[in-house]
């Protein structure tokens, strides 16, 4: 069984270098938007497995411009 399985706080602020503040996760856990979290006591952790499911939630994909497609088409 892995030991690290759970991120506090301060290691996800980490994971996301810095782009989400530990003040921010602990607003975000009041208003219950953000990552799920698991509050045990005064500990507050974040599923590993929890962060990739939201990573995905929130993944942005672009498609390809039109200008790519036609030259493609174009040299074909």
């Amino acid at each position: 069984m892995a030991d690290n399985k759970f991120l506090t706080p301060e290691e996800v602020s980490e994971r996301y270098r810095g782009g989400i503040s530990v003040g921010t996760l602990r607003n975000w856990r009041a208003m219950r938007i953000g990552p799920a979290f698991v509050k045990i006591g005064k500990a507050v952790l974040y599923p590993i497995d929890e962060l990739d499911a939201w990573d995905q939630k929130n993944m942005v994909t672009c498609r390809a411009s039109k200008r790519l497609s036609m030259d493609t088409q174009d040299g074909a």
